[in-house]
């Protein structure tokens, strides 16, 4: 049973009550990310994410650890485009301890200039480490050139001349105009009882004030061009995008399908003719980088310098033969399966349960029942899947990106994608 309670602040308390687990994961999301920040605070949302863990009035970050380690529970944190969010998993009878240390975290943080210093040197260093991770940093850098200077291109944890500028003052200042009641929602799944848990949350969450009305997200505009970076390393990194649903698109669910079927399986198109048959890549896989306003669908391959010509060709031909001949009703009807199976095997878990709770209010604004979404699952046809991709996939509407050890031209890359 899923209930939602509205503090009189504005938070939102939403609970799903699972009663033959023996566990409760529970979270306190925000709803800004590094989308939000203004330019010279870019990665300050990412940076308060690992300061909260730091110390607080009460505790100190070992306190913290440590009364979660005697239950045997365990909390994290993450940041997104759009969303922070703070989070902890415990046996249904300690609750009142997470609810405890998570509200404390979330409120009474002192961020210490001594921590503040530390960290900037740790998240320095997570830079540095992602900069030397060829793979994913071909994606942060082919995202950036795809939406440029919109803030949805650009990297969750800033710059290093930003961290280095992040202060005590300014995170202060950020919390004070970013963290706002009307944009927190509080979120747990297991064992609990909703009342009892509102009753936890609300006396130090409800002290809570108002802070600033976030500017309005500005969608980016799509930049498709074909982008070769030489970098002296051992592979070739290609990725390749055109246009995507965005998480609220009612036209959503043709173009998940779709991922399924080009790529997101050891079954798909993609897999199959560029590793199974030709050999051209170890990894190569579709993906969609979704928000919500804005959706992109992507393609990677990590592929010999030699091999990358080739593989832009095969990609070209699997995607103009979806554009072309519909899918067959056995194809299509696997990728709902793989979809749906992929949705309940997760609902096994209080950790996406609690995850799901967030995205349906922040996205919906209430609770999305599973048999709503298996309902629009089936109801797609093979037609709206091909419909939508011809709407939104042309090679001179494709974004091209290469980064690795090539002389390769970007006309050539275009005229591969073409030949499709």
């Amino acid at each position: 049973m899923v209930e939602k309670t509205v503090l009189r602040n504005g938070i939102r308390v939403v609970t799903e009550k699972i009663p033959y687990v023996h566990s409760v994961a529970t979270g306190i999301w925000v709803g800004v990310g590094s989308r939000d920040e203004k330019p010279h605070e870019r990665g300050i949302t990412h940076f308060i994410e690992h300061m909260l863990f730091k110390g607080t009035q009460r505790r100190t970050a070992f306190d913290i650890a440590k009364e979660l380690d005697a239950v045997g529970g365990f909390a994290n944190a993450f940041t997104s485009k759009e969303r922070v969010c703070f989070h902890a998993k415990v046996l249904d009878t300690h609750l009142p301890l997470v609810v405890d240390v998570l509200t404390d975290i979330f409120l009474n943080s002192v961020f210490a200039p001594e921590e503040i210093e530390r960290e900037q040197q740790v998240i320095l260093q997570e830079i540095r480490m992602i900069e030397d991770t060829p793979e994913e940093y071909a994606h942060v850098l082919f995202q950036q050139t795809v939406w440029r200077d919109n803030p949805l291109g650009l990297p969750i944890y800033g710059s290093i001349e930003t961290v280095e500028r992040t202060d005590r003052e300014g995170i202060r200042r950020y919390l004070a105009r970013a963290f706002n009641p009307e944009e927190i929602v509080i979120t747990a799944a297991g064992n609990l009882e909703h009342g009892e848990f509102v009753d936890l949350v609300a006396p130090s969450m409800e002290k809570l004030g108002n802070g600033e009305r976030l500017a309005p997200r500005t969608p980016p505009e799509d930049n498709f061009t074909v982008t070769v970076i030489n970098r002296d390393i051992e592979q070739l990194h290609l990725c390749l995008g055109f246009k995507g649903a965005s998480q609220k698109d009612p036209y959503r669910f043709p173009c998940l399908l779709l991922n399924v079927i080009l790529g997101s399986s050891m079954s798909s198109r993609l897999f199959q003719e560029v590793r199974e048959k030709r050999g051209l890549a170890y990894s190569v896989y579709s993906y969609i980088n979704t928000f919500e306003d804005a959706g992109m669908m992507g393609i990677y391959a990590g592929v010999a310098p030699a091999n990358v010509v080739e593989t832009v060709e095969v990609i070209g031909q699997e995607l103009a033969r979806l554009v072309r001949e519909p899918i067959s009703e056995a194809e299509l009807s696997a990728a709902k399966e793989y979809l749906k199976g992929s949705m309940y095997l997760q609902a096994e878990s209080t950790d996406s349960r609690m995850n799901r709770l967030a995205k349906n209010e922040f996205l919906f604004g209430r609770h999305v029942p599973f048999d709503e979404v298996e309902e629009r699952i089936d109801g797609v046809t093979a037609e709206a899947v091909q419909q939508w991709l011809t709407g939104v996939y042309r090679p001179d509407r494709t974004a091209v990106f290469a980064f690795g050890p090539t002389e390769v031209e970007p006309a050539e890359l275009l005229r591969a994608l073409e030949r499709g």
